[in-house]
């Protein structure tokens, strides 16, 4: 029996997915061999000895301690393109209210409370202060073209747009996916220097945080106008402030609001609002519990941000699953263990990622008694299981 924690509430459509037999799952639990979370923050949490998997129902693990798992050989999934279409919608409406004032406009609507039959003549004489741009035929650049920055970039193309995309990790089926009317570039810096709108769908990472800051602010066009729909710390809110203020920015609009950028004028904040629709929830929820059944059960990895994806069937009687550091001989290590021991190995798969690898080695063999012990006791080996 596999005992799965639930950190956050996950919808009944992915834990229904859980065979009742092999599985139960709760919201307090002392042992479990895997994590279900959506953002609550594990950096505080003990690692139970245990653990095998923690899955986030979303794309962001900062909520999750990364190198701390890796070192104890657990493996951390996220849903990649789950909430996808949820934020791109959120993005689409950012995109509107950064041109045409809406949020400001409603709450200045607010103040006419109680001038009754003045409020038609109100309206007339106030209204200009909130005229804006169309965004048809102005330029958009979408930094990070992932799964979110595609849909982003396509939809802002069927809306008129002139979009200019920049990401140095596309992959060729992220390619595929994205419109041939977007004009990739190599840089940001062509996205900041041409663009009207720039949309951030970057990973925040060391080479990403700050990336909007007085310096590229100064590259860009006066008026330009900012999403920040992926993390805070891609932007220096010093900075956006300060380019508000001296109209070296029209507007900046985020579903990562800081302290300090909460009632700014030029600035429209949302409460991380971008997966909060239930087809998201639902579609986060079925991929990470499948993610944690095809581990679990069968030692696949899909979608792991610590470890490679890799998928091996079963021919033989067992496979070994090994959570290795990437070093030269450990391989050789594995292997030889299992011939020495008079296993067969009718399939093996190696991947690596960064620092990390995994080895999957499918066996023939009349018993399997001692090999876990006997593979963990090699330097590097950081976890290991039999599945049979």
């Amino acid at each position: 029996m596999y005992n799965i924690l639930t950190l956050n509430k996950i919808a009944a459509c992915g834990t229904d997915l859980f065979d009742k037999s092999k599985y139960t799952f709760a919201e307090d639990m002392a042992d479990p061999d895997a994590v279900l979370v959506r953002s609550a923050s594990m950096h505080e949490m003990e690692l139970p000895a245990n653990l095998l998997a923690i899955a986030r129902a979303g794309a962001g693990t900062n909520n999750i301690p990364i190198d701390k798992c890796s070192e104890k050989g657990i493996v951390v999934f996220n849903t990649p393109g789950a909430n996808a279409n949820a934020v791109k919608e959120l993005v689409l409406c950012g995109l509107f209210m950064a041109s045409r004032k809406v949020a400001a406009s409603m709450d200045w609507l607010k103040t006419l409370k109680g001038e009754g039959d003045n409020v038609g003549k109100l309206v007339e004489k106030g209204k200009s202060q909130f005229a804006g741009p169309e965004i048809k035929g102005k330029k958009l650049g979408v930094i990070g073209l992932g799964a979110i920055g595609a849909l982003v970039a396509n939809a802002a193309v069927d809306l008129g747009m002139e979009v200019y995309g920049a990401d140095p990790f596309l992959s060729v089926d992220g390619a595929l996916h994205l419109s041939d009317r977007v004009h990739y570039v190599k840089s940001n810096k062509e996205i900041f220097e041409q663009c009207d709108y720039i949309t951030l769908h970057a990973p925040a990472t060391a080479e990403t945080k700050g990336m909007i800051n007085a310096e590229s602010i100064a590259t860009m066009k006066k008026n330009v106008r900012i999403l920040n729909f992926a993390r805070a710390d891609l932007v220096d809110s010093k900075a956006i402030i300060d380019a508000l203020a001296n109209s070296g920015m029209a507007a900046y609009v985020t579903d990562f609001v800081t302290d300090d950028l909460i009632g700014i004028d030029g600035v429209t904040a949302m409460p991380h609002l971008g997966a909060s629709s239930p087809e998201s929830e639902d579609n986060c929820a079925v991929m990470a519990v499948n993610e944690i059944i095809a581990y679990l059960e069968k030692g696949d990895i899909i979608n792991s941000v610590n470890l490679p994806n890799v998928t091996v069937p079963m021919s033989g009687d067992a496979k070994i699953c090994v959570i290795h550091k990437n070093a030269e001989g450990i391989l050789n290590n594995l292997t030889g263990a299992c011939t020495e021991a008079g296993m067969n190995i009718e399939n093996m798969v190696c991947k690596s990622k960064k620092e990390m690898a995994y080895t999957v080695l499918d066996v023939t063999a009349a018993s399997t008694d001692g090999i876990e012990t006997k593979l963990k006791g090699f330097d590097g080996v950081i976890a290991v299981r039999v599945i049979k």
